[in-house]
């Protein structure tokens, strides 16, 4: 695709660099689509990862959730990445399958609401250490297919304030919250108005308390896509852990 005349190089008729063009895939967990948690989420973010187009936010709530409603309703594993040359989505979803054939459950434990850094998320109620190590498994197995982050990525990433550790991680695996510095969350709102919060949090429990005590487990882990950088993510599949059954196929 050219080049709009008066844009910058690398930028297309769309206004955006042609890296943004690229899609991006994630690793994440999040239940079956029929899980009461997967099915309040919806609701609460008004959008249905597992079926692109479906769902209307609640005007009410739109103002804070924009981008988990973007991202869809999940747990980071592998943060979004875009793909190395000469690999592909199909040999990404291929070793993935075989990973999760391979690999046991691993236990989350009942989930609370908590705010942190000034968004709402549900954390476990008691961080497993077995999380962490789970998650660096994944970030390792899976950066063969990573390509390294451009200049613009970096410079975005390096923007917000991270430690030497963080930084470390983010030139290293392309995420800085990998490793010790990983935290199990599934995101609810953006940034919420200290103001707000006490509101927020009671519409929170109102909408999900019902379904925080189940004793948790990563038992499927999903592969996300975003087909270009101003798109949302979508569930493209999702494989069962220890069996590699595949739940959902590719979108």
């Amino acid at each position: 695709m050219r080049s709009v005349k008066g844009s910058k190089p690398g930028q297309t008729a769309g206004f955006l660099p042609a890296k943004a063009l690229e899609p991006r895939f994630a690793i994440y967990y999040t239940p079956a689509p029929e899980h009461p948690l997967t099915v309040a989420a919806r609701a609460w973010l008004g959008r249905d990862a597992f079926a692109p187009g479906t769902g209307t936010a609640d005007t009410r709530e739109a103002a804070f959730i924009s981008e988990p409603r973007r991202y869809g309703f999940h747990a980071t594993i592998k943060a979004p990445f875009r793909l190395r040359e000469g690999a592909s989505g199909e040999a990404l979803e291929l070793a993935l399958r075989g990973f999760a054939a391979k690999t046991q459950a691993c236990p989350i434990g009942p989930l609370r609401i908590d705010l942190l850094g000034g968004l709402f998320a549900l954390v476990p109620i008691h961080p497993l250490p077995t999380l962490r190590g789970f998650a660096t498994r994944v970030v390792e197995e899976f950066d063969r297919f990573r390509a390294p982050m451009d200049r613009d990525d970096l410079k975005r990433r390096m923007s917000h304030q991270l430690d030497d550790v963080e930084t470390t991680h983010l030139v290293t695996w392309g995420y800085p919250y990998v490793r010790d510095r990983f935290r199990f969350h599934m995101t609810l709102t953006d940034r919420v108005p200290e103001k707000q919060r006490a509101g927020m949090r009671d519409r929170l429990d109102a909408v999900f308390q019902p379904y925080l005590s189940e004793d948790y487990r990563i038992d499927v882990l999903s592969l996300f896509v975003q087909q270009r950088r101003d798109a949302d993510f979508v569930v493209r599949s999702q494989f069962a852990l220890k069996t590699g059954a595949a739940l959902k196929t590719a979108v």
